[in-house]
């Protein structure tokens, strides 16, 4: 199971998970898809990914000499380095995506602020629910404004209503995976939703973002007036609370970096299966 490990350790999983959802942007806004944007969306996640783990390992182990530092992480820098390459080659090749991914970028920089020695804008951080709402708006800004970069100029309801969809979704996942580490980011000193909230008050949030998630799905496939997408949806839906639900027991590795990183496979799979039906 150590290339199982490797995959999910690595961000390649997530990454394969990103441009599962930007499939899943072309199908229901019904634009060609740009096989460049699955290369670029990819690379960025992979490149954003690692280089966090990179940057969350080196604050956290300041006692490991440098050297040792890039020995024991050496494949982590190995992927952001060839990730990068992708992410310049596409660049070069995808015409006006740079102002885009410059977004992204700034939004993937802000998250990573509380890591950052002597950052002057830490405290825009020190509220644990912006992290996460940050995370679940860059995942959604990636996998919906990306692919649809060239609609922009002309976003129509459809756009609209997937965004939101899109946002209340990632929101759950991050929610999910923040209520995980909600022990081990108050010793270490970070702030997230499930930090600075009670238990309690997390699952009311969780419950509202999933009914938020539902109405404007279903909004969203009324709109597409497509029933088989709608049954779909909903199936996706049930799995997402059903995921949940699991998540509020002990759980292991496997479950959170497979299953719950999974769920947007399966979401797009669902729409994958609707669309040729």
């Amino acid at each position: 199971m150590r290339w199982l490990h490797f995959i999910l350790s690595h961000s390649i999983f997530i990454s394969l998970c990103a441009v599962a959802l930007c499939f899943q942007t072309y199908v229901l806004l019904g634009l060609k898809p740009d096989y460049l944007i699955y290369l670029l969306v990819f690379s960025c996640t992979l490149c954003s990914y690692n280089a966090y783990w990179l940057l969350s390992k080196f604050h956290f182990n300041k006692t490991l000499p440098f050297s040792k530092f890039i020995i024991r992480n050496f494949s982590n820098l190995v992927l952001v380095l060839l990730s990068s390459i992708a992410v310049l080659f596409c660049m070069i090749y995808v015409p006006g995506v740079v102002g885009f991914l410059a977004v992204a970028g700034m939004l993937t920089v802000f998250y990573t602020l509380p890591l950052w020695p002597g950052s002057s804008l830490k405290p825009a951080t020190s509220l644990g629910f912006i992290k996460t709402l940050l995370l679940a708006l860059t995942w959604t800004y990636v996998t919906i404004v990306i692919p649809a970069r060239e609609k922009m100029g002309e976003i129509d309801q459809a756009f609209t209503l997937l965004f939101a969809t899109r946002f209340f979704f990632m929101l759950m996942l991050c929610s999910i995976f923040d209520n995980r580490d909600s022990h081990f980011d108050k010793l270490r000193g970070l702030k997230s939703l499930a930090t600075d909230v009670s238990s309690h008050t997390l699952h009311k949030i969780m419950i509202g973002s999933f009914c938020l998630y539902i109405i404007f799905g279903i909004a969203l496939r009324s709109y597409l007036d497509s029933g088989a997408q709608t049954i779909a949806f909903l199936l996706t839906g049930v799995t997402v609370l059903l995921v949940y639900l699991l998540s509020l027991k002990k759980q292991d590795y496997i479950f959170y970096y497979f299953v719950v990183d999974g769920m947007m496979l399966f979401s797009a799979t669902a729409t994958f299966v609707a669309a040729n039906v």
